[in-house]
Formats: C-alpha cells, structure tokens, sequence
C-alpha cells in the first residue's frame, strides 16, 4: 500500500497539470496524469477531483485540467498587501536603527516609484518622494529592482533612456549600468554614489516575492559624507530587514519576537 497521503497524492496530480503546462499543453486529462505518475487511473481521477474542489484545478468540457490561475492571484494580492503592511515595519526599524531615510521602491517601465518611506528628523531630508518616478539608471532603486533581470532584459528596459546626467558620477550608458550592477551583485547590496543627485549617496537590496522574483527594493539614502563612512553598518542592518521583509513577502512570516533590530529586541 502507499505510504503518501491523500494530501500528497493531490499535490502530485496538481504538479503533473503544471508539468503539463510547462511542456506547452493547454491541459491534462486523467489518462495524462496518471501515464506521467505511473498511477492507477481511479486514484489519479479521485486526487484530480479533490485538487479541482478545492480550486487548485479547473476542467474543461473536453474533460482536461489546468491550473486554476485565480490562485496565483490571490496569492499575488496577498503578497502585495504584507509588502505595504509588513514594508512599514521594515522602514519604522531600519531608520530607527540607522537614523536615516529609508524607502521602499517599486519598478515601473524605465523608471522606479517609492511606495513608503520613513524619515527621522535626524535624516534632515526635506520634502516626500512617495509616488515620484525617477529614472531607474541612476535612481537609489534601480540596481536592486533590476537585481535578477539578463542583461538582455536590462538592455530592453533602459532601450529609450536618455542617460542624462543628474549627478556627477551617474551611468553614460547600459554598459556602464551593468558593470555596477554585476558589481552590486558580487557586494550584495547596491550603491549609489552621487548617481541620483550631487553629494547623495545610498545602499539598496532586492526584496523577492512567493515566486521569487524581486517585487521591491529596501533603500538607505542620505549625504555621502554620514552614510559612506558608516557603509559596513549600514549594509549589516539593510541586510537584516530586508531578509525579514522578504520572508513575509514571500509568505514565510516569523513571529514578531524575531524582528531585527531595535523594535524587536526593545
């Protein structure tokens, strides 16, 4: 008799429907499924079914199952929602750790959009980036944002940019962008050095969802001559939240006891 359980059983169905899809197939029927899991029919039937009820699979009236895509889509929703929520805990205890400006940014075409942000007074940071684009070649952003994308698909971004210069050690070119993104890599955060603005300087890391693609980007920003020279500390603290607002993005929530920094451990 088979050891794995019925809940085991479903998921190896669903997964064989996915397989399915993967291989170019708009669905499987019965007769698939069990042919790819070398299963009895019946019980491939009873698994399909049970996974259909409980709306993993949907099935046509050519009798074939697919993957039910509301899932993904609510599972998306869900991630969205922890992001702002769990973002702001993030921001709250990275800039009451580093009392710095910390943002949290998105990516939108060529360009990238803070979604939240957090200020101390001791930042003596004037005026609100929320809902501003900037370009996303030299933007505190941009590096971590475009952290898992090809270089085809960052030359496919930044096609139509204009590489203008908006500070003194901002890209001339895509060529010039990757270099420091291979480089940011390699260090494991990135930095922008006056790229942004003249005498701003900043650390960012990439903030992946459920899928494990990168959805944001935890930013430390401030003047070149308060953040450089504390660089190895800031990038230890950066490090830790964004792991932490990772884990929940990606539905792997820790208990609140193990927050990093100064509001779990006060």
């Amino acid at each position: 008799m088979s050891k794995t359980s019925s809940m085991g059983r479903g998921m190896m169905a669903v997964l064989a429907v996915g397989a399915r899809h993967a291989s170019g197939h708009a669905g499987a029927t019965v007769a698939d499924v069990a042919g790819l899991l070398d299963k009895d029919r019946s019980q491939v039937s009873r698994s399909l079914k049970g996974a259909q009820q409980a709306g993993f699979l949907t099935r046509s009236g050519q009798r074939e199952y697919s993957l039910d895509w509301s899932i993904l889509a609510d599972a998306q929703l869900v991630t969205e929602q922890r992001l702002k929520t769990n973002g702001l805990a993030a921001l709250e205890g990275l800039a009451a750790e580093t009392s710095e400006a910390c943002f949290l940014g998105v990516l939108s075409g060529n360009s990238t959009v803070t979604i939240a942000e957090q200020v101390p007074a001791s930042a003596n940071l004037v005026g609100s980036w929320l809902g501003r684009p900037y370009p996303a070649y030299c933007s505190d952003a941009g590096q971590a944002l475009l952290w898992d994308a090809s270089d085809e698909e960052v030359r496919k971004i930044l096609e139509s940019v204009d590489f203008a210069q908006h500070g003194p050690n901002t890209p001339v070119s895509v060529d010039d962008f990757l270099d420091r993104l291979r480089a940011a890599r390699e260090r494991g955060y990135s930095i922008v050095d006056e790229e942004a603005e003249p005498g701003l300087y900043s650390l960012a890391a990439p903030i992946r969802d459920f899928k494990g693609e990168v959805t944001a980007a935890l930013q430390i920003v401030g003047p070149k001559s308060r953040l450089e020279p504390q660089r190895e500390s800031l990038a230890v603290a950066l490090r830790s939240w964004s792991e932490w607002l990772e884990s929940t993005a990606g539905g792997r929530v820790r208990p609140a006891d193990t927050l990093p920094g100064s509001i779990g451990n006060s």
